[in-house]
């Protein structure tokens, strides 16, 4: 029988979306796959692909260590039972409590380390918890990939892995024949478009702080979220405060999609404010559909922003940078955005194809399955 590789994630959403084409791979590899995420809309496209999926609860914004503790045993009992050979875990909890549950049957595990988390972030008791989780977490696993070096380099400098441990990707890449260049709009207004779940760390508040003092200048300039509400998460935004927004006629909000690129192509920016992040993928796939960019000058986001060239980069938690940058594009000649949108095009096909991602997990996974 063919080897078994399980991949487990916070959400099926995000291994059908963000490692499909890896799945895909997998699979005509020859390797079974098990996915382990909570159930949502993605979990029966994963199983049409010719994946066994399993139901495993997370609560993703939760801090009650018995909850976690449940976790890790959930994912200890599911490792028993279906035996993987190689288990690739993505996202905080099955990074952690996934890595605890293989070592203790001495399963081989890699790592992909997508984003720090909120937890991380928080600069609290919280965090502190959190680094020794995965300080003691990351001495098993045989390969720790990061999305970005600062983010490599930070659990480095805290001990939290070691360094012939790990690697750096260009974050989960992006499918270069999907999202292809696409004609800059002609039309008008100007549309900033934001594509995030709607969380606080997603800079969303200083997108509307911003937009309100842009459309003092520039009235009929259009700004745009695109994105879940009621995201499982610490920092998630409030039903009603979104909708407040679009009372005020400030934003539009789009609600939710599993197909981005209308989107894009119909935006003349795209527009990303996070405090921090791994490889925002919204980001790459604006880029390859040859849209300009703009983002804060923070981790993840710095390595696809290269200031002045594909985009501009503003100052973190801080609205009104992130409106000067606004308004630095609005008064940009056509020529410039357009110049723009190519550089990005160019930089996402040599540097984050997702062929270069797969590749990696390809060359990493035969050293470590049983002969």
């Amino acid at each position: 029988m063919s080897q078994l590789i399980a991949l487990v994630a916070n959400s099926a959403w995000n291994l059908y979306h963000f490692r499909g084409n890896l799945v895909r791979r997998l699979l005509q590899d020859g390797y079974r796959i098990l996915i382990i995420a909570p159930r949502d809309d993605s979990s029966e496209k994963l199983a049409d692909l010719g994946c066994y999926v399993v139901e495993q609860p997370m609560d993703n914004k939760g801090t009650n260590p018995l909850a976690d503790l449940q976790t890790m045993r959930e994912l200890k009992r599911l490792y028993l039972e279906h035996q993987p050979d190689l288990v690739l875990h993505f996202t905080v909890k099955p990074v952690i409590y996934g890595s605890f549950a293989a070592r203790s049957l001495k399963i081989p595990v890699i790592n992909t380390i997508t984003g720090l988390g909120t937890a991380f972030l928080s600069g609290s008791w919280l965090m502190r918890i959190v680094e020794t989780l995965y300080r003691h977490s990351q001495r098993w696993p045989s390969r720790v990939f990061f999305q970005n070096p600062d983010d490599r380099n930070l659990f480095l400098s805290r001990q939290l892995v070691a360094e012939e441990k790990s690697a750096c990707l260009p974050g989960s890449g992006v499918d270069l024949k999907r999202f292809m260049a696409a004609e800059y709009p002609a039309s008008q207004p100007i549309k900033f478009l934001l594509i995030a779940r709607l969380l606080r760390d997603k800079g969303i508040v200083e997108f509307v702080d911003a937009a309100r003092q842009i459309r003092k200048i520039y009235p009929h300039t259009s700004f745009q979220l695109l994105g879940p509400l009621g995201a499982s998460n610490r920092s998630a935004l409030a039903d009603e405060e979104v909708a407040a927004w679009v009372e005020e006629g400030i934003v539009e909000y789009l609600g939710e999609t599993d197909d981005v690129r209308p989107f894009l192509h119909a935006a003349h920016c795209v527009v990303l404010p996070s405090y921090r992040e791994g490889t925002p993928r919204a980001l790459l796939e604006a880029a390859a559909v040859g849209r300009p960019l703009i983002a804060t000058d923070v981790p993840g986001c710095r390595e696809v922003v290269d200031a002045g060239v594909n985009g501009l980069l503003c100052d973190v938690k801080n609205a009104s940078s992130l409106a000067a940058a606004m308004q630095q594009f609005l008064d940009m000649p056509l020529e410039k955005q357009l110049e723009m949108g190519v550089a990005g095009r160019l930089k996402v096909e040599k540097e984050f194809d997702e062929e270069l991602v797969i590749g990696a997990y390809l060359a990493e996974i035969p050293h470590l399955l049983p002969k």
